[in-house]
């Protein structure tokens, strides 16, 4: 399983995203610029140029024409995925970090820090089809003041409730039409990695989960490669058991994301460094896939 080495970033990564045929791969890194690829070969499509700070998140609409991010220079961007021209900057007053279209991608969630005397918030915005009727006033802003960062939203149940994850490790359910809290999920399931997980993914074809992370980034220069646990290491999902690892990042592994096809997967380090990896026909083939 030789893996393509995609090099567009001076900086750590911070999240990968597929579009929904699974074409392009989108990376987002601290270096400001999030970068398009083709994820067949690995080619290098290219930038999308104006946000002043880190790009945390990113999410592309249904059809693959727009695409929005969320930066630490407190602004969540619209794009136009095909010109990488900026069609929309949503300003806020605290760093922005995650993102997500709405099914049918008439609204949008961003999280918002907590900065200062504000707490994480979460706005829902509305997208216009025309964008000279955009509108940068949230519809309706959730506040989180007691979870830390948000660091990942997500639209279910037909957009009537969103689901977010934070740094306090919980994940919540919101409702959406109301702007409350309705519930707090409980944990289903532990695996566990001698060392600290950045990011994690399950597999749309198999019950298996890729787990990415490796020794903080601080520390990366006092130890091998081996040592620091630079790994991808694979899980079953129903049992908890570790039953393969990926090695081949020269730091932390910050994001992975499997194709939705999943027939291969990507992950993203502190190195600066996208590995796009096609998995081998036995992958396909043995009896640990029941």
């Amino acid at each position: 399983m030789r893996p393509y080495l995609l090099k567009g970033h001076e900086r750590p990564l911070t999240q990968l995203r597929f579009n929904r045929e699974g074409d392009l791969l989108l990376s987002c890194a601290k270096d400001k610029s999030p970068t398009l690829w083709f994820s067949e070969d690995g080619k290098r499509v290219g930038t999308y140029v104006g946000h002043n700070g880190t790009v945390w998140t990113a999410d592309f609409t249904l059809d693959s024409t727009r695409l929005i991010t969320g930066s630490a220079d407190s602004s969540a961007r619209l794009w136009d995925v095909e010109t990488g021209e900026s069609l929309f900057k949503f300003q806020f007053q605290e760093p922005c970090r995650a993102v997500d279209f709405s099914l049918g991608d008439d609204m949008a969630a961003i999280s918002s820090d907590p900065f200062m005397a504000a707490p994480a918030n979460i706005h829902i915005v509305r997208i216009e089809a025309d964008i000279s009727n955009q509108d940068a006033t949230p519809v309706r802003t959730m506040s989180s003041d007691k979870s830390g960062r948000v660091s990942r939203v997500q639209f279910t149940d037909l957009n009537k409730t969103l689901l977010t994850s934070s740094e306090d490790g919980c994940l919540r359910r919101w409702d959406v039409e109301v702007g409350k809290m309705v519930e707090e999920k409980q944990t289903l399931k532990t695996y566990n990695t001698e060392r600290p997980a950045n990011s994690a993914a399950i597999s749309p074809i198999y019950d298996h989960v890729l787990i990415g992370g490796g020794q903080e980034a601080s520390q990366v220069t006092t130890t091998s490669s081996r040592a620091g646990g630079f790994t991808s290491r694979f899980f079953h999902k129903i049992f908890g058991e570790e039953f393969g690892t990926v090695r081949g990042h020269f730091g932390p592994i910050n994001a992975v994301a499997f194709h939705p096809d999943g027939r291969s997967f990507t992950t993203g380090g502190e190195d600066g460094y996208v590995r796009l990896h096609h998995f081998d026909a036995d992958y396909f083939s043995t009896r640990f896939l029941n």
